[in-house]
């Protein structure tokens, strides 16, 4: 499926409309509309609520030998039911991570800072964006697959296409929370100097903590057993032997050459890792852990020639 492509496409579109709107400044009109060279943004937003999100699959899956039907499917992200839980309606709730007192949010108290300025880069000028993130608190409810509804037929009430009344949600994921700390990227738009779209340049402070995250499996479920779960109630990853978390990433929009019609790239060089991995239950979440797990000092690497293994690694994403 072309799950991510679309999203980046999604991204790339909204990125692409605020440059054309900006690129007609230079820094000399930012001036003159704010009485400064640039522009700062505050975003000053203290939580966001997503009642469901649906990432469609138009043409499905062609192989029948698969279960493939072709018909389009959708993945959705929605409340998980639960009479009371802050996510029973909600599929999605981000907000600022106000753990340890307010350790985690910037010194502004914005959800995010934004410092924009141009530059004529000797004729080959270029947008800067440079963006501080708060830390975050992130709650994300059921995850699952359904059939894509109908497209909005002309005279429709509204853009909503949803997923089909008579099909069924098969949970993948029962639902996750993320908690960060605070982190910023440099993004450029034209020239890129930099040399990427996108670069992470880091240190997220406390690291990165994922708690209660359930995948399901639908296959074993009957009329009188619940669908199987491994539950994990925590994964906690920073830098080798520390607390906090390295973020060194170059994101680049490769565009089409000959029979290639392009792919994103990312480019992650932010050394070796630490994992601990809390209360692994397997069958349910109600079973017994199995323990805990640990991960020490895991480093990756990609090869850039044969027999040459550089610290890292290269993820690219396309559609098929």
């Amino acid at each position: 499926m072309k799950i991510i492509t679309k999203l980046a496409l999604v991204s790339s579109m909204a990125i692409s409309a605020n440059a054309m709107a900006m690129q007609a400044m230079d820094d000399a009109s930012l001036s003159a509309a704010t009485g400064q060279d640039g522009i700062n943004i505050g975003i000053g937003i203290s939580k966001i609520e997503i009642g469901k999100v649906f990432v469609h699959d138009n043409d499905g899956l062609a192989t029948t030998s698969l279960g493939g039907t072709s018909t389009a499917g959708a993945i959705v992200i929605q409340g998980n039911g639960i009479a009371g839980d802050t996510l029973e309606n909600h599929g999605i709730i981000i907000g600022a991570n106000y753990d340890n007192a307010g350790a985690y949010l910037l010194p502004s108290r914005n959800l995010a800072d934004l410092q924009i300025d141009t530059d004529a880069n000797g004729g080959n000028a270029f947008i800067n964006i440079a963006a501080q993130v708060s830390g975050l608190d992130i709650k994300i409810g059921q995850i699952g697959v359904v059939a894509s509804g109908d497209l909005p037929a002309a005279g429709a009430t509204s853009i909503r296409r949803g997923g089909s009344s008579t099909s069924t949600v098969n949970p993948i994921l029962s639902g996750l929370s993320l908690k960060t700390g605070p982190m910023s990227a440099n993004i450029q738009l034209g020239a890129a100097p930099q040399g990427a779209m996108i670069q992470l340049s880091a240190t997220m402070v406390g690291g990165l903590e994922i708690k209660n995250l359930g995948i399901l499996d639908n296959s074993t479920k009957t009329a009188t057993r619940a669908a199987g779960e491994i539950f994990v109630e925590s994964i906690k990853v920073a830098d080798a032997n520390s607390l906090d978390l390295t973020l060194n990433q170059k994101i680049s929009v490769i565009g089409e050459e000959g029979a290639n019609k392009g792919y994103i790239r990312m480019i992650s060089t932010s050394g070796a890792h630490d994992t601990y991995v809390k209360g692994v239950h397997l069958g349910s979440r109600n079973a017994a852990s199995i323990g805990d797990v640990e991960v020490q000092g895991m480093q990756t690497y990609f090869s850039p020639a044969a027999g040459v293994y550089m610290p890292g690694a290269v993820i690219t994403i396309s559609g098929h």
